[in-house]
């Protein structure tokens, strides 16, 4: 409860909330009318196809949302953190969601009405105007992660996806284990490659002392030369 009661406190305080623009009276009123759902590992949170009813986001775990591609292959389109939201193009869009949602490890996700999003949060300008910026964002880096994933070959691919890893979840109290535990399906499916493509390259790179590797565990031993592979594509 007290880690829940913190990470309630970060999602009205912190910068990087999006909630952090909304006026005290607003934030206590909204407190009132979030509800929290809990999604052990592996469960999912909304399947591709399904019509969303609520604004959510991510209190504490991790989600990764993923598209089915042709011959049922999966490939990880996002990946969210605590603050971050899930879903909600969909619900802007008034469209089906065109992907799933499922949690990585045990989540807890903030729930809030289709009523109260629409009729109490977005009559707050500032609150639409950092969704907007939350929105261009994501844009900006989906047209990115589609030229990557496109024209980079198998090594810069793979080696972008451990930096993003990196940018997104950070490090274990070691500073150089990914904080995040993929299996090699879910490595394969964010970098646009088989799976045993994505294993034989990880042996690569461990191979080159690039990185270490322990079970789902994935350290990075030379981070300069990952970010240079990255770079050379």
């Amino acid at each position: 409860m007290l880690s829940q009661e913190l990470g309630m406190k970060e999602v009205f305080e912190s910068p990087k909330s999006i909630f952090s623009t909304l006026t005290l009276e607003e934030k206590e009123d909204l407190q009132n009318h979030i509800t929290l759902a809990y999604y052990k590992k592996n469960e999912f949170i909304f399947k591709e196809g399904e019509r969303p009813t609520s604004f959510l986001f991510l209190l504490d775990g991790k989600v990764i949302i993923y598209k089915e591609g042709v011959g049922g292959r999966e490939q990880i389109i996002r990946m969210t953190k605590p603050l971050g939201l899930i879903g909600y193009r969909a619900l802007l869009a008034e469209e089906l969601h065109i992907g799933s949602a499922i949690a990585l490890e045990d989540s807890t996700v903030g729930i809030i009405s289709h009523e109260y999003f629409y009729h109490k949060l977005l009559a707050n300008p500032n609150f639409s105007l950092k969704l907007l910026q939350k929105i261009a964002r994501e844009l900006g880096f989906s047209n990115m992660r589609t030229v990557t994933l496109t024209q980079k070959h198998i090594r810069g691919r793979l080696a972008e996806s451990l930096l993003l890893l990196k940018e997104k979840y950070g490090w274990e109290n070691d500073g150089a284990t990914l904080k995040v535990y993929l299996s090699r399906e879910d490595i394969a499916n964010l970098s646009n490659m088989t799976t045993s493509n994505a294993i034989r390259t990880l042996s690569t790179f461990a191979g080159e002392k690039v990185i270490a590797i322990d079970g789902r565990k994935i350290r990075i031993l030379d981070i300069h030369r990952l970010e240079k592979i990255s770079k050379l594509g």
